[in-house]
């Protein structure tokens, strides 16, 4: 498995998008809505290797000390070549590119084997996972589902350190 560092949303634009999960659930289209899991959640990755150190998170404190971060969610987008991973855009402001350069910087002594290399600056595409693993056939009711014209607007509340080996969540705080 792997383990990440992952920003957390605000309560309102987490619900916002539990939203799109279960309206694209509606549709008969597995989305992230099935993963029961309480931390199960929506999230935007800013850097993943197959190991992070837990001391990551004192590190990490300061920037969790600078949340919450203003960010909006916009246009649906699709990755892969099938099955594919539906997404929202993060829109990317200057504030969370400096975020995540400055995260990436920090976690870096804390990697073994160094980030994955579509987390790093200049290849990196902010987003949040709707959906999984979907059909071609699938993707266009997926698509309507979530396609409302509007952006999600909000707040990064919350910084977390994903470790997928034990599949818990480590939150971290300006305490550490």
């Amino acid at each position: 498995m792997v383990h990440s560092i992952e920003l957390t949303l605000d309560a309102a634009a987490d619900a916002a998008v539990r939203d799109l999960w279960r309206g694209i659930a509606e549709t008969g289209v597995r989305s992230q809505a099935a993963h029961r899991s309480p931390t199960n959640r929506p999230h935007v990755t800013l850097t993943v290797a197959a190991q992070i150190s837990d001391a990551v998170a004192s590190d990490l404190a300061p920037v969790a000390a600078g949340l919450p971060l203003a960010c909006r969610l916009g246009a649906p987008m699709i990755f892969g070549r099938g099955p594919y991973t539906l997404v929202l855009l993060v829109i990317p402001s200057a504030e969370l590119l400096d975020l995540h350069a400055q995260v990436n910087r920090i976690c870096r002594p804390h990697m073994s084997s160094g980030p994955l290399g579509h987390t790093m600056a200049g290849q990196w595409t902010p987003h949040v996972t709707l959906a999984r693993r979907v059909d071609a056939g699938l993707l266009e009711r997926a698509l309507r589902a979530v396609c409302t014209g509007a952006d999600i607007e909000g707040a990064f509340a919350g910084l977390r350190h994903w470790d997928g080996d034990a599949r818990q969540e480590h939150p971290i705080s300006v305490s550490g």
